[in-house]
């Protein structure tokens, strides 16, 4: 996966490759502050260094129209504790070939990617029907096997479209 650098929240610029210094790999997750589907996944997000010390966490905030101070402010009021990278123009997210929120990746220290799509079925972990893809991947990954599911798809919110983009009524 192409390595990028984009400023967190609080203005140093870091590039993905200073995330993976002294780690098996990372997960990546394009994440949005408005999008209530990432709202969801925010204590995983918040305990993800503590539950996987061998990994790095990185969120990419990228979608269109959401400036630094409001994600500040997202991320201090909703109490987040993750590194969150800005991608003001979205172009990581389309390097990544990424549409929406959330999307998570899971790559080595290589950068090589192992697996892309949703962190789970979007069910509670309590309800019978709930399926974690992220986790699986990460375990198999972790634990030297190969990851059996590459790919899930991915439901959530728009980074891009011309809906945010209409002009105002006259």
């Amino acid at each position: 996966m192409p390595d990028f650098s984009l400023p967190l929240l609080s203005g140093a610029t870091r590039n993905l490759a200073s995330f993976l210094e002294g780690k098996k790999g990372a997960v990546v997750v394009f994440w949005s502050g408005v999008c209530t589907h990432c709202v969801r996944y925010d204590d995983y997000l918040n305990r993800f260094d503590s539950d996987h010390p061998e990994l790095s966490l990185v969120a990419i905030a990228s979608r269109q129209g959401e400036g630094a101070e409001q994600l500040r402010s997202t991320a201090a009021g909703r109490g987040l504790r993750f590194p969150i990278l800005h991608d003001a123009d979205s172009k990581v997210a389309e390097q990544w070939y990424t549409q929406q929120t959330p999307r998570s990746f899971l790559i080595d220290a290589a950068r090589v990617l192992l697996y892309r799509g949703a962190i789970d079925n979007f069910k509670f972990p309590q309800d019978p029907d709930y399926l974690a893809y992220l986790e699986p991947a990460i375990d198999a990954f972790l634990s030297g096997r190969p990851v059996a599911r590459k790919e899930t798809p991915s439901f959530g919110c728009a980074i891009r479209s011309v809906y945010y983009i209409l002009p105002k009524p006259l």
